[in-house]
């Protein structure tokens, strides 16, 4: 067999691990944690001893060992805006995902998890593609306020690992298309990719965007000032409301494809206008990223949980299939995702890139000194 790579992907309640022998899944477990103890922990990064000590209890339960190890992958939560990649975790890493310094979600402790399993077993620990990867062209940063712009933060692993299968079942390479790419899930992405860079797309934790599930996206900006200001709702209520407890959430109560269905199917108009907006908003995101590439677009791409909904994505297809054909990956690819980025690099096909914290975007600096001096 190939490399056996371990990887970690923590989420709010629960930590996904698995272990890839090559490509082979030869593990897979979703560990769950307790909710409330998690909460009395104080911070995230206090849970890490906690979730260390039940992914071992499940690899112990399962008679499953880690000798052997050639690499441990984790998600790169809770990092600033970076460049696409595979990454060494450093110390400087760390130290940046303690502290949040991209988003304060649990997928920071991804990096600390895979960093203190590697250091057990002597190995590299990685980070693949990060939720923070930014490639935007400078285009898509720009707003309409000049101390506000634009940075991208969406599913940025599993669209690249999709759009790596897509291009290799093909015998092409991702460098060499023009793809749109689309990740249904709580959230929803969809990004415009040229030459295998995510060149445009919306900051789904702030708010951007298409309504999804769980995420509001796009608000007026006068009516949201005036909900800030009405003193019904404390800065906290309406950040969850963006991105926690918007869209289906909000309108509907839940933010599940087949209960929204149902209701739909037992006559229930409202729950139908508001599913058959977010695939109106989506379809629209998809044909303005198909003028970001000027029209020539090779494929659009569509993944996630709700990929598996054929009345979603038909949906889809009945406004956008004029642009390109459209290739259906239903269900999610992070585990896969996260261990092909590790044997890239131990393979030798993929640089490992070293982290420094630097922002991958400084602003318009030098652009705004030749606008000053006029």
């Amino acid at each position: 067999m190939g490399y056996k790579v371990f990887t970690v992907n923590p989420g709010s309640t629960s930590t996904k691990v698995a272990l890839f022998d090559g490509e082979e899944k030869v593990f897979s477990r979703n560990v769950s944690h307790d909710a409330a103890f998690l909460k009395s922990l104080g911070s995230i990064s206090a849970q890490l001893p906690y979730r260390r000590q039940l992914i071992g209890e499940a690899l112990a339960d399962a008679g499953v060992t880690l000798d052997g190890l050639a690499c441990v992958a984790g998600r790169g939560g809770g990092l600033p805006p970076m460049h696409a990649g595979v990454y060494e975790v450093n110390e400087k890493m760390c130290e940046d995902a303690r502290a949040g310094k991209g988003v304060m979600h649990a997928g920071l402790l991804g990096p600390l998890l895979a960093r203190q399993f590697a250091d057990q077993y002597g190995v590299k620990a990685v980070v693949v593609n990060p939720p923070g990867t930014d490639e935007l062209c400078d285009y898509a940063r720009v707003t309409g306020f000049h101390d506000v712009f634009r940075i991208s933060r969406v599913h940025a692993l599993n669209m690249k690992e999709a759009a790596i299968r897509y291009a290799a079942s093909i015998g092409r390479r991702y460098e060499d298309l023009n793809l749109i790419t689309v990740h249904l899930g709580g959230g929803i992405s969809v990004t415009a990719n040229r030459n295998g860079r995510m060149i445009d797309t919306v900051d789904i934790s702030n708010g951007d965007g298409h309504m999804a599930p769980t995420r509001s996206g796009f608000i007026p900006a006068k009516n949201l000032i005036q909900l800030c200001f009405s003193g019904k709702y404390t800065q906290e209520e309406l950040q969850a409301r963006v991105n926690r407890n918007g869209g289906w959430v909000d309108h509907l109560g839940s933010s599940d494809a087949r209960e929204i269905e149902q209701m739909i199917a037992d006559g229930d108009k409202y729950a139908e206008l508001i599913y058959n907006a977010t695939i109106y908003q989506v379809a629209k995101s998809i044909g303005a990223y198909a003028t970001v590439l000027k029209g020539r677009v090779d494929a659009i791409l569509i993944s996630g949980g709700i990929a598996h909904s054929k009345m979603f994505t038909d949906g889809i297809a009945d406004r956008v299939s004029y642009i390109a054909p459209i290739v259906l990956m239903p269900g999610e690819f992070e585990m896969e995702a996260l261990a092909a980025g590790a044997i890239r690099c131990l393979e030798g096909q993929e640089p490992l890139r070293e982290y420094t914290g630097e922002p991958v975007w400084n602003g318009f600096g030098d652009l705004l000194k030749t606008h000053k001096s006029k």
